[in-house]
């Protein structure tokens, strides 16, 4: 990893007292605008699943932090709504105090990602004047309030696509990239605390191939929330309600109807969810592996730990999944498979950070 910075011996004096005086109250910063940022892909999931997000159709990153204080101001909003098809096509009629449900969900979206800012660059600022972040890790964190920023005008880049004509949501694409960022910024944030709070490896023979397993569980699971944006994107998951079969058989006749071939695997709604539905079974197959090798190798008790929770939270997340679908995408299911499929990606990012093996540094 590239942000794997804390090599305290070979490390300057005054990067050595900083670690030490200051790391885990770094760790504990960066744990919670990681955590923020869970709750953010949480909230976009609600926005999506109750088709809030089109309901702002402004983009005002200082102004828009306020909310509408007088009712010209709600009914200019709710005019603006109006034009877009979404509102004709879906929610013609359903006047100013629908308008206002959907736009609080919105709102208080936008408004939580302002805050993440906030709480990422106050801290910051303090932490780099007391000396607490060593100096090769200044840049990194610099890269990811950057990042951050970028991620807000990505939304809105979103959310634009849902304005086209006879267009009543985002596109699929855009809601992927938006997403796949997110999970980048969590995933970054969660490995640089993890990182600052237990700076040296304590790999083995053992952990290295935990490590390798550990990749690979990340690697799926990552690819199958991505593959659940697309699901998401084009509601997907309101077709095939039965599992396993997909109308009766366990590859559905209609997977390859789009051509060219790649377009079934992020506009097809058949192929769409068979995919997401074989990447999700060969994630668990991945945990279970990974579970029955961390038991059988013996290695330290946190990586038997780590192991036994991710599969304890990839077997979880995998029920789930099974509920939604059956549910026809009860929002409240919804919304649990979503965040379970997040705290599935920590418990593979803490396992994969558990097992990183131990690096020499060299002699001078």
């Amino acid at each position: 990893m590239p942000f794997d910075v804390r090599d305290f011996p070979g490390a300057p004096p005054e990067d050595r007292a900083a670690g030490y005086r200051g790391r885990r109250l770094v760790a504990v910063w960066l744990f919670g605008v990681a955590f923020m940022v869970l709750v953010m892909i949480v909230l976009g999931g609600v926005t999506r699943l109750t088709g809030s997000g089109l309901s702002i159709m402004e983009w005002d990153p200082f102004s828009g932090a306020l909310p509408p204080m007088s009712r010209a101001e709600w009914q200019r909003l709710y005019q603006l709504y109006q034009q877009i098809p979404q509102y004709a096509l879906v929610n013609q009629g359903f006047g100013l105090a629908g308008f206002k449900q959907i736009f609080w969900l919105e709102w208080s979206h936008r408004l939580w990602g302002r805050l993440i800012g906030l709480a990422f660059l106050g801290p910051l600022i303090w932490f780099w004047a007391t000396g607490r972040v060593e100096r090769r890790l200044r840049p990194w964190l610099v890269l990811l309030f950057v990042l951050g920023g970028l991620q807000g005008a990505v939304g809105w880049f979103m959310v634009a696509s849902g304005f086209f004509p006879d267009t009543t949501a985002v596109s699929p694409y855009r809601l992927v990239i938006h997403l796949a960022l997110a999970l980048v910024l969590y995933v970054a944030l969660l490995w640089t605390g993890l990182t600052v709070l237990r700076p040296t490896p304590s790999g083995s023979s053992a952990g290295r191939l935990l490590h390798r397993l550990a990749w690979l569980c990340c690697g799926l699971v990552g690819v199958t929330m991505l593959a659940g944006g697309f699901v998401a994107g084009t509601h997907a998951g309101f077709s095939y309600n039965t599992f396993p079969l997909m109308e009766g058989q366990l590859v559905p006749s209609a997977y390859d109807q789009l051509q060219p071939f790649w377009r079934n695997l992020t506009e097809n709604l058949a192929a769409v969810q068979f995919d997401h539905r074989l990447l999700a079974t060969l994630s668990v197959l991945a945990t279970a592996c990974t579970l029955v090798v961390a038991f059988a190798s013996r290695p330290p008790s946190a990586v038997r730990l780590a192991a036994l929770a991710l599969g304890c939270v990839a077997l979880v997340q995998y029920l789930l999944g099974v509920a939604t679908l059956l549910s026809v995408v009860q929002i409240d299911l919804a919304v649990l498979h979503q965040t379970v499929a997040a705290l599935l990606l920590t418990s593979a990012i803490v396992l994969l950070h558990t097992t990183r093996p131990a690096r020499t540094v060299p002699r001078r």
